[in-house]
């Protein structure tokens, strides 16, 4: 068993889960505590196969929750050390002790390989990561979100994914027409800051290939972007090329599917 579903992603909070037979993971839990735990419940998942949170960065769209479900579940968190330095108040006390990684050395949960790399963001040490079961190369999940640009070393990490989690944050007409303030906008566009809808199309056109089945847009703003915009952008092109990728776009309130990696 490999799957993943993303529990909550938007500018409100962001949390994904990754399964194996032998254990489940969070990345970021930038939402409650409860809500995480009613989407578990939703989708059939046991709390007590959840044996890690990892978090990607500091930013508390990510982290929220993390102390809260850490307390409650009794299980570590895994973070770079600037990163945990970030949240560590906002996180509070923890039922185990942090465990670091190095950004760039992969890690294991049970049998699950994670490999966190640098991500472009406004962050101390932001990390987007890929998924592995060990001895079971075939099958690969890739997450990137919050990145302002997708640098040679992400699109390489992406390659060969069979299922792909990639940020859609933001459609440039609605963002630069939109209310934000000027340095909000220039943050928001810069290679620090999030792909847009058009750069999405961009990242997956580098990394497509025929064994990538799920491709789920993620970190949609609710105030520069609408899901039909990001869905028809990216649907523009896999039709163009006519491929049948199963293309879901995630929601704020409202978990995937279990999704097979």
């Amino acid at each position: 068993m490999f799957q993943t579903s993303v529990l909550a992603s938007g500018s409100k909070g962001n949390a994904i889960l990754v399964r194996s037979s032998e254990a489940a993971v969070l990345l970021d839990s930038g939402v409650s505590a409860k809500s995480i735990f009613n989407a578990l419940d939703n989708l059939r998942v046991s709390r007590s196969e959840i044996k890690a949170i990892i978090i990607s960065h500091e930013h508390s769209d990510h982290t929220r929750g993390v102390g809260a479900i850490s307390r409650q579940l009794k299980i570590p968190i895994y973070a770079n050390l600037d990163t945990y330095e970030r949240c560590a108040e906002r996180i509070g006390r923890l039922a185990e002790p942090v465990r670091f990684f190095e950004t760039g050395d992969s890690f294991s949960v049970a049998d699950l390989l994670i490999h966190p790399f640098a991500s472009s963001h406004d962050a101390a040490d932001s990390c987007n990561f890929t998924f592995r079961i060990k001895n079971e190369g075939e099958r690969k999940l890739g997450v990137a979100t919050d990145l302002g640009y997708p640098s040679a070393l992400s699109v390489k990490q992406l390659s060969h994914c069979t299922t792909l989690v990639l940020e859609s944050n933001h459609d440039e007409q609605m963002l630069m027409n939109g209310p934000y303030d000027w340095a909000l906008k220039q943050r928001i566009k810069s290679i620090k800051g999030h792909l847009s809808n058009v750069q999405a199309v961009g990242v997956v056109s580098q990394v497509l290939h025929h064994g990538l089945e799920n491709l789920v847009l993620a970190h949609l703003s609710e105030t520069n972007n609408k899901p039909d915009l990001a869905w028809e952008t990216m649907s523009s092109y896999l039709q163009s090329i006519r491929s049948e990728i199963r293309l879901i776009v995630a929601d704020q309130y409202q978990h995937t599917p279990l999704l097979n990696v």
